[in-house]
């Protein structure tokens, strides 16, 4: 499908088809990526126990400054896909422009913080011993990485707001599975073990980084970026900074609450830290297609609100929770009828007794919080697709900070259920906030543009 024709469709097709299609290639997208993860994780659970629980542990640290290039990137799909909606090209053009090599200064300048800072971060989230010394290992490749991400999360964010998901999904097919091929061979034949991982992520990532490049610079879609004499736009980058602040704020609070959260997962145990790490893999993947319709919605938002159709991106709304919903409580089901096998699984290794039986039940209790994660996704899509990001960090720092936290604190100190505490904080927290969202939507403040109107 033309840019021309996908963009036709998404201001006046049937919704439910413009959601689908727009939603299917994403949610392939992240099926593949998710996949990956769990493959991943069952190559480095192979390693042992202490060494999965490295991952689940740094990960919170490195996604504190990811977030700010997942920011950027909410700002390009939402500010893109509204000049794309109102037809104004060229203000598109230099949108993005100015969107890529915001990501890659960030990018730079974050590795090689995060590379020098590592073994002082790791210090200072109290890991000792065996697990210090893997998280060390892993986090510091980890961050070599980021400027390849930061890029691809730029062409991602343009080929988005055309509603064009099929290459970025082509795209990290090919990479994800290059990543599971080079896995193995980097853990075990060249004996590299946890650090064979995070090599094998940079070089896949780094390759789809310079692919993503390549399909931009062909110059085939709506926005085609030019950095002929480029120099910073002020008023472009203010406006950026503006939508992507909220949404890196929220994204990095989230993270670093997560930091604090595994400081009071790892008080249990390793195996409670490994059982969080892998359930939480295996539930992303069941949200898959609640995901792919949320990032869906950002780009029909964003069209429709740049058309002055706002009463189309409301029924997109509904539709999408209908279509969110469906599949939440479809997922809820196949996890509850079929948690053991799933848990023994990924934890094949006889040292993860304790993890196994933390993990199943950590698996029963998010189940069925699942249709209320598919309603979550929804309204991040909405509040991000019309730019106003302030209302989608609200969410992502209130589930953990104002509610999952002070549950899980209430839990730990105050009762004696033990890990159980933290499960059900889990859960519930989404109960909370997905009511809190609601009534941020109904108050209708997220309606108005965030271009420059005429």
């Amino acid at each position: 499908m033309r840019s021309e024709e996908r963009r036709n469709l998404i201001l006046n097709g049937s919704l439910y088809r413009v959601i689908i299609t727009l939603a299917l290639p994403i949610m392939v997208n992240n099926l593949i990526q998710t996949l990956y993860n769990l493959a991943d994780g069952l190559w480095v659970a192979k390693l042992g126990e202490d060494h999965f629980a490295a991952t689940v542990f740094v990960w919170p640290v490195n996604f504190i400054f990811i977030s700010v290039g997942i920011g950027i990137s909410i700002a390009g799909t939402a500010l893109l896909s509204q000049f794309i909606g109102a037809s104004k090209y060229e203000e598109a053009n230099k949108y993005a422009s100015q969107l890529i090599i915001m990501s890659l200064i960030c990018s730079v300048s974050f590795a090689i913080i995060g590379y020098i800072m590592t073994p002082f971060i790791i210090k200072q989230m109290g890991a000792t011993g065996a697990l210090a010394e893997y998280s060390e290992i892993y986090l510091k490749i980890t961050f070599l990485d980021m400027p390849f991400m930061f890029l691809f999360f730029s062409f991602n964010s343009i080929m988005n707001a055309q509603g064009s998901n099929l290459k970025p999904t082509i795209l990290s097919a090919i990479s994800a599975v290059l990543n599971v091929v080079l896995d193995p061979i980097f853990i075990f034949t060249f004996n590299m073990g946890i650090a064979g991982a995070a090599i094998a992520t940079l070089i896949s990532k780094a390759l789809l980084a310079m692919a993503g490049l390549f399909i931009l610079a062909r110059g085939s879609s709506i926005i085609r970026p030019s950095f002929k004499k480029f120099k910073f736009d002020k008023g472009i980058v203010h406006k950026i900074i503006s939508v992507a602040l909220p949404s890196s704020i929220g994204q990095s609070g989230s993270a670093l609450g997560f930091v604090i959260l595994n400081g009071f997962i790892l008080s249990y145990g390793n195996a409670t830290m490994a059982a969080f790490g892998m359930v939480n893999r295996i539930t992303s993947l069941i949200m898959q297609p609640a995901m792919g319709i949320g990032a869906a919605l950002t780009s029909i938002v964003g069209q429709n609100l740049g058309y002055d159709q706002i009463y189309r991106v409301k029924e997109a709304f509904v539709k999408s929770l209908k279509l969110t919903i469906g599949f939440s409580v479809v997922g809820c089901i196949a996890l509850l009828l079929w948690d053991k096998p799933i848990i023994h699984f990924f934890f094949q290794s006889k040292e993860n007794t304790e993890a196994v039986s933390q993990g199943i039940t950590y698996l029963q209790y998010i189940s069925f919080s699942m249709p209320l994660m598919g309603i979550f996704s929804v309204l991040q899509g909405i509040f991000q697709g019309s730019g106003h990001t302030k209302y989608s960090m609200a969410m992502e720092i209130g589930r953990l900070w104002f509610v999952r936290l002070p549950m899980i604190l209430l839990f730990k100190y105050f009762t004696n259920v033990g890990p159980a505490g933290i499960w059900f904080s889990m859960s519930f927290s989404n109960l909370i906030i997905c009511g809190f969202g609601y009534l941020m939507y109904r108050r209708d403040n997220w309606q108005s543009k965030v271009i420059a109107q005429g």
